[in-house]
């Protein structure tokens, strides 16, 4: 198989750097400007990551690869903010992706989103984003994909933006599910949010696992986003990252109904390792994961790319 060369933008704390490295690809650099982030993403991803804002750095500073990825920040297209709205200057940081794309041309890129992108402005928003990815010379087509189709104890869904270079004779096939709601066509079922914290001890008995500490924010259940119990026999809701740092984050209730998830136990529900250790405080650890890749999903999309076998037109 080929192994890619893969350059990340917008790392946070590595979810789909992490599913392209499961995948056996190499991430040779990377960059975030959430300082906390960057420490996560360094203390389990490796040295390889620049804290700094994108817009400042020169392209020339960034090494030749195969693959630029960036799960791009969403907060100015997604449906979980009430406020969205075509001018928020925060959707324009998908031009410093274009920029970097257009600079490097590398064979392939990848872009995640929220799948709130595709409707923003009636589709106007996703139709231009889409068209400026194919202007800089590059093959694109997309899909929303449910993670909990891959194995996260999660229904959540990000839409998938693919670019192939014109000269690149490769067709990207987005990934066949590996689970499925009701486990037909052979598959097992989805994985639900009791059995991914199955294994998890409770956070106020004694334990050595990392980040396994909770909001104490009162659980109020009133059928609004954070406020809804959870049933332990399906995925959880999607994660959100709501909230900053300060605090004021809208975490998920414990599928037991006592208590707020642990920032360990959402990040299970997110599908990373158990030993990955975030760095911050709480909420700042509860806001990363929050806007991280599941990834079990970016192994998913990134193991398409060992089909490829280097061949040029």
């Amino acid at each position: 198989r080929k192994c890619m060369k893969v350059v990340s933008l917008f790392s946070g704390a590595g979810g789909l750097d992490l599913g392209f490295k499961m995948a056996g690809h190499e991430i040779i650099w990377a960059n975030d400007l959430y300082e906390d982030a960057v420490e996560t993403y360094r203390h389990n991803l490796g040295d390889h990551i620049i804290c700094e804002d994108i817009s400042k750095i020169d392209a020339k500073e960034i090494p030749e690869c195969d693959i630029i990825i960036g799960g791009f920040p969403c907060q100015g297209f997604s449906v979980a903010n009430m406020k969205r709205h075509e001018a928020d200057e925060r959707n324009a940081l998908y031009k410093q992706l274009i920029r970097v794309i257009d600079a490097k041309k590398p064979k392939f890129f990848l872009a995640e989103n929220v799948k709130g992108l595709t409707n923003l402005a009636k589709g106007a928003i996703f139709k231009m984003i889409l068209s400026d990815f194919a202007a800089l010379g590059y093959k694109v087509s997309y899909r929303v994909l449910n993670a909990a189709d891959y194995g996260v104890p999660q229904t959540r869904q990000r839409v998938i933006i693919i670019g192939v270079r014109n000269d690149i004779d490769f067709e990207y096939i987005f990934p066949l599910p590996t689970h499925s709601k009701d486990g037909g066509d052979g598959l097992p079922r989805w994985v639900s949010v009791g059995e991914a914290l199955s294994d998890i001890p409770d956070p106020d008995l004694p334990n050595d696992l990392p980040n396994h500490d909770y909001s104490k924010y009162k659980l109020q259940f009133n059928g609004y986003l954070g406020h809804r119990a959870l049933d332990p026999e399906k995925p959880a809701p999607t994660v959100t990252a709501r909230g900053d740092n300060k605090g004021g984050v809208v975490i998920l209730p414990h599928p037991n109904a006592q208590r707020r998830m642990s920032c360990r136990e959402l990040a299970a529900v997110q599908s990373f390792p158990l030993d990955y250790r975030f760095f911050g405080n709480r909420s700042s650890v509860y806001r990363q994961i929050g806007n991280a890749v599941p990834p079990l999903l970016g192994y998913a999309v990134a193991n398409v790319f060992n089909q490829y076998e280097g061949s040029d037109k």
